[in-house]
């Protein structure tokens, strides 16, 4: 679900102080394209564009499950089908990453 190796890379690049602001900043603007994503109501340019951001997003620390199902989501909305992988799909999986995440992280950071 989470990528720990990417998460301690990252800490090590930015440093652990400045570490609480990328992660508030990341789940604000997850929280904001999943919210996109619902309005955009299966439109395949929007949810191929918002797809691709939560993906690159998600990568970056390390939210390796929803970074896969981004993936299938973006590639399926070039096809014209948008609605293969829903928001709510996507929603799930993200608050399912995000708990996994806040509840591990202080333990990582701590070692």
């Amino acid at each position: 679900m989470i990528d720990w190796s990417r998460v301690d890379e990252l800490v090590d690049e930015i440093g652990a102080e400045d570490f609480g602001e990328v992660v508030e900043l990341f789940l604000s603007e997850v929280e904001g394209a999943i919210d996109l994503l619902d309005k955009a109501e299966g439109n395949p340019i929007v949810t191929e564009e918002q797809m691709h951001f939560l993906k690159g997003a998600a990568l970056n620390l390390g939210f390796e499950e929803l970074a896969q199902l981004c993936l299938k989501g973006e590639k399926a909305a070039a096809a014209g089908r948008a609605d293969v992988v829903s928001p709510a799909m996507v929603r799930k999986t993200y608050e399912s990453s995000r708990d996994v995440f806040q509840a591990d992280l202080p333990a990582r950071l701590a070692a």
